[in-house]
């Protein structure tokens, strides 16, 4: 009886033609469901169903495409994980044949490899894609992808405009797909244990993050990704990579620089905005649960790399958000043995987590009791769970969310990707333009900003009002209700002349 029903139910899922190979994962994870269900409400032992394996192509496994995505999936893959790397893209063709080989000798099987990604979502069959390309093709490239039907990882940042950045947002919901944006640090437990404590009010109401990624070199940033000979014209198709066709890069005369150190440069890349501070920032925001922000400013400037890159080697990113809370990313990448400390700070205390990335404790710091009322609050150090490499943490997330088929499993959707995003890449939009923005998180659009956002906090002052709190707070009042002293009965105007306290 049950295999009769699974064969109906297939029969129904393909509406008697033939299946595609990706028809039959869904429609074996599916009936493996039905078997499993039907076998344990009797007592008996599930059976699970085979489905086949998820095959996995590249596109642009450079840098941290190959040394990230080709070698962490390659070792999941040989530790059993239920996937197959079949095809690599890429317009240079050194890292094609590097990562055919890589894949060749580790999984004995050699991928089929193109020079355009387009050709090989059209020709291979493929269930998801690694994206590590420059960040002006992340945003047309996963679009591409999502819209096939494939499951996504894309390296961070998700894309490099606000708009972008909602597009892709848009269509990963319509899509139903798996996508994780590649901050690997989004897989560290640190996160979902502070917000889960920040929600319970430890800190009281919660009023700021602050945040760094300081760096120094000799070279100047992003200089010490090596020039090698064999990258030329005829190896690479500068033509493709620049995406001057598709609009998404002016053309230019071939160059290694730009190539090979693309980060320093505005068309391609944002420098520390989006390869540095879109780490710490998503960090935060998922400590927090904020996600837009209201209000971006942004500043900085170019002080000392004077190498020919037009992006700055200090800035700082200033977001406000509606929930009463300010967030700040500050660094400088020609000083790093003097950074900030990242915390969140709260009217009853503050989290304190040092500096680095990868944390498995933090510190407790109250703030004196004239203020929290209670001589108890005493600092402590909060353990959490450790994980030994974020990234392969990150990747085996993505491979067990596919799996399940739950885009909500990931540790970083393009939800949070996006507001990520959205706040870095407005106060790069900020420092560039002088101006201050605004993001409407209703619409999802940025615009300039007024005097409307510090009108509206004057108005709730004025109105006696009651503090917004971040997203999934349950504390009631703790830690945001003033007390009111009993001088203040003194305190209004005196109309016609006559003491408002009635003396």
């Amino acid at each position: 009886m049950l295999v009769w029903l699974i064969q109906v139910f297939i029969r129904q899922e393909f509406n008697m033609s033939t299946p595609s190979r990706r028809q039959f994962i869904k429609a074996s994870a599916a009936s493996a469901a039905i078997a499993t269900t039907t076998q344990t409400s009797r007592g008996e032992t599930p059976v699970h169903l085979p489905a086949e394996k998820i095959r996995i192509g590249f596109i642009g496994p450079g840098s941290r495409g190959f040394g990230a995505h080709v070698k962490t999936l390659t070792k999941l893959a040989k530790e059993g994980q239920p996937i197959e790397l079949v095809a690599v893209a890429d317009v240079y063709n050194v890292h094609v044949d590097r990562t055919a080989k890589h894949i060749e000798k580790n999984l004995k099987k050699a991928p089929a490899k193109y020079v355009d990604y387009r050709e090989m979502l059209e020709k291979e069959d493929l269930d998801a894609v690694c994206i590590g390309t420059p960040d002006h093709w992340h945003h047309l490239q996963t679009v591409d992808s999502l819209n096939k039907g494939l499951h996504v990882y894309c390296e961070k940042p998700m894309t490099k405009t606000v708009e972008e950045a909602v597009n892709v947002y848009r269509t990963w919901k319509k899509s139903g797909k798996v996508m994780q944006v590649g901050v690997q640090s989004t897989s560290l437990p640190v996160w979902s244990k502070v917000n889960g404590l920040l929600n319970e009010g430890r800190l009281g109401k919660v009023l700021m993050y602050q945040t760094e990624f300081f760096r120094n070199s000799a070279m100047g940033q992003w200089r010490y990704y090596r020039l090698d000979p064999e990258m030329t014209p005829k190896n690479i198709n500068w033509k493709m990579w620049l995406g001057s066709d598709e609009g998404l890069a002016e053309y230019e005369d071939f160059d290694r620089e730009k190539y090979r150190q693309w980060r320093r440069f505005w068309p391609y890349g944002s420098g520390m905005f989006t390869d540095l501070f879109v780490h710490r920032t998503t960090s935060m925001l998922k400590a927090t649960g904020l996600r837009f922000p209201g209000r971006v400013v942004g500043a900085g400037g170019l002080y000392v790399e004077y190498d020919g890159r037009q992006v700055p080697d200090v800035a700082t990113v200033v977001a406000d958000f509606k929930e009463g809370v300010q967030g700040l990313v500050t660094a400088t990448m020609a000083c790093q043995n003097t950074p900030i400390r990242q915390m969140i700070r709260g009217h009853f205390g503050s989290y304190v987590f040092g500096n680095g990335e990868e944390f498995n404790q933090f510190d407790y710091v109250p703030e004196r009791p004239q203020v929290t009322r209670n001589s108890k609050l005493k600092e402590q150090t909060i353990e959490t769970e450790t994980v030994e490499d974020t990234t392969y943490a990150h990747f085996k997330n993505w491979i067990d969310a596919m799996v399940a088929d739950d885009p909500s499993a990931v540790n970083n959707d393009p939800y949070l990707g996006a507001a990520a995003i959205t706040t870095v890449i407005l106060g790069a939009q900020s420092y560039r333009q002088g101006k201050v923005f605004f993001f409407d998180d209703e619409e999802m659009k940025a615009g300039e900003a007024d005097d409307s956002w510090s009108t509206r906090w004057e108005k709730v002052s004025a109105d006696r009002g009651k503090p917004n709190h971040i997203p999934g707070w349950n504390a009631g009042d703790y830690g945001s209700a003033l007390e009111e002293p009993e001088h203040m009965k003194l305190a209004g105007p005196w109309i016609d002349g006559k003491d408002p306290a009635g003396q």
